[in-house]
């Protein structure tokens, strides 16, 4: 009779991991977070549209302006020139900040990343931070870039210090707000398509109501509508010359928006921590 090969591991042996064990962490969850946005074709082809539009309208409107002779435009008008691809590309960014999460929803990865990640504020925190700071970065950016070069193409003396700050920096971090007010709608919503409709509706909505109110006894209400508009707080920031009545002026726009994007963005903890996955 053959004997039986001994045991390949000794009785009440255990097995040490080489790799040292450790406590997850924030910076672990933006890693994930970082890898996933920049991984995904929908980064690219949202925030590829949202620089075409900037850059390519920001330009065309610059040449029809410098082909013009009869016009004369400020220095902080020739700035005001870019809003119309940067309110093009706000579309971009809300369907970007609603798919950062939605899409995770509709494929079913939503388990395997609060799985790898029990933390649920934690993911949503690292959502929130790596998309806010990656599309802040890119407007901020290519609105210096457009702005300095319509400056060269108009030929005029370059804007005071405060206007390009309002222009570049304030319009960067206005729009990269409202991106995260689309990711916090995406996940009260949970439904890509849905979500995205709201924030279309967010942005477009005041301004169709305002057209179409003929009422004297709604004049007050018509002009609200204009001014605290999503399109009419970022011309505001492009050109403050704008505002007209008791609308917001300066820097007002930003903080209206940070402080809807902040109570969007309570909402949407209170209700990833609240329900099922």
């Amino acid at each position: 009779m053959s004997t039986p090969p001994p045991p390949l591991t000794a009785p009440g042996a255990s097995y040490a991991s080489p790799i040292p064990i450790r406590k997850a962490h924030l910076g672990d969850a933006l890693a994930s977070e970082w890898t996933k946005i920049r991984s995904v074709r929908s980064t690219m082809w949202t925030l590829g549209v949202m620089i075409v539009l900037m850059v390519g309208l920001g330009l065309a409107s610059a040449a029809v302006v410098a082909a013009d002779d009869g016009t004369s435009p400020s220095s902080a008008q020739v700035l005001s020139l870019g809003f119309f691809g940067t309110l093009l590309g706000t579309i971009c960014v809300m369907t970007l900040g609603v798919l950062t999460i939605a899409s995770e929803y509709g494929t079913g990865m939503i388990r395997t990343t609060m799985t790898a990640c029990s933390s649920r504020s934690r993911v949503l925190a690292a959502k929130a931070i790596v998309f806010f700071l990656l599309v802040a970065v890119l407007t901020t950016v290519f609105a210096a870039l457009v702005g300095a070069l319509q400056v060269g193409i108009v030929g005029v003396d370059s804007p005071e210090g405060g206007t390009w700050a309002k222009s570049t920096f304030g319009v960067g971090l206005f729009v990269a707000l409202l991106g995260l007010l689309g990711l916090a709608v995406g996940t009260l919503v949970r439904h890509s398509a849905g979500a995205i409709t709201i924030m279309v509706g967010v942005v477009l909505l005041p301004l169709v109501m305002a057209i179409f109110m003929f009422a004297q006894s709604l004049k007050d209400l018509q002009q609200a509508l204009l001014e605290y508009s999503i399109p009419s707080q970022l011309a505001v920031l492009y050109d403050n010359s704008v505002t007209a009545g008791s609308g917001p002026t300066g820097w007002q726009p930003l903080w209206i928006m940070a402080a809807i994007t902040a109570v969007a963005l309570g909402g949407a903890f209170l209700s990833l921590n609240n329900r099922d996955v």
